[in-house]
């Protein structure tokens, strides 16, 4: 994704016998989509070890490596915003950036699910701490957007972050922890928003002109709400074939489906941070 820091502002130096310093930039709020794509990767190494009869420290090394890349990211951030000229809200209220900085949390749930494992009080701390931080900043950034000053092509794939992500995958992570009703309750609202939110996207992906091409890559993240959906779904009303599981997983086909005919498009693009968005719903995809 495009980086959304601003200019950095030179010091004031009215004898013009000192070097001039400039303040920081802040950091993307992309680089939330490496712990992102870390937690996705371990969830299916905890998935794939009883299969392959692989010892149980093999997805607890991920786990470990995506919870050190979280935790490095929220304090590099931290230091780099204290640093910087930008104010945060500024950097939130990007039309680009902003809905991506929902990452942030949503990992620290799915961090929460493991943590939940050795400790579960510790566990549940921190699942319902990263999720009432999604929820205020849902609730915020919707209320940002209903000011009316939004245009569609700042709309991109990542606009499901802040609703459809802390819905679905903390419907799941919910129902591990034992709140049942809150889970049935979460998976309504990242429902919702996925009906909401994919008809705007495909709209803006078809009838405007093309994302630039470090946000082409977020087109990925159309391919996550039926997967991580039907993970929620199985997880919350058991492992059996029905209506509702097969109907998500025909929209999941076809998500699939367009995202193998966009490789040729992927392959032409330049490296940039952006590609961390591939990292997650390709292993959701393949639980």
């Amino acid at each position: 994704m495009t980086s959304t820091a601003v200019p950095a502002m030179p010091s004031a130096d009215p004898a013009g016998s000192q070097p001039v310093r400039t303040a920081p930039a802040r950091y993307p709020f992309t680089t939330f989509a490496i712990s992102f794509g870390l937690v996705g990767l371990a969830g299916v190494w905890t998935r794939a070890a009883p299969a392959l009869g692989l010892p149980g420290a093999v997805p607890q090394a991920f786990w470990a490596v995506a919870a050190i890349a979280w935790v490095w990211l929220m304090i590099a951030h931290v230091v780099r915003g204290a640093k910087s000229e930008q104010q945060l809200i500024d950097h939130l209220r990007h039309p680009a950036q902003g809905p991506i900085a929902s990452l942030a949390p949503v990992v620290a749930m799915l961090l929460a699910s493991d943590l939940f494992t050795w400790s579960p009080v510790a566990g549940r701390v921190l699942f319902l701490f990263a999720l009432v931080t999604s929820a205020v900043f849902a609730a915020w950034i919707l209320a940002s957007w209903f000011e009316g000053r939004l245009g569609l092509e700042a709309v991109h794939a990542g606009y499901l972050l802040p609703t459809v992500a802390p819905g679905l995958i903390g419907a799941d992570v919910a129902h591990v922890l034992g709140y049942h009703g809150l889970a049935w309750g979460l998976f309504a609202v990242g429902a919702f928003f996925s009906v909401v939110m994919t008809p705007i996207i495909v709209q803006r992906l078809s009838f405007h002109s093309p994302l630039p091409e470090t946000l082409r890559p977020t087109t990925a993240i159309l391919l996550a709400p039926p997967p991580v959906a039907g993970l929620a779904w199985f997880t919350m009303h058991g492992f059996e074939v029905d209506a509702i599981g097969q109907a998500i997983a025909g929209v999941g086909v076809l998500v699939l489906l367009v995202q193998v005919m966009l490789l040729p498009r992927y392959r032409k693009l330049p490296f940039s941070l952006g590609f961390w968005s591939f990292t997650f719903p390709w292993p959701r995809a393949c639980r």
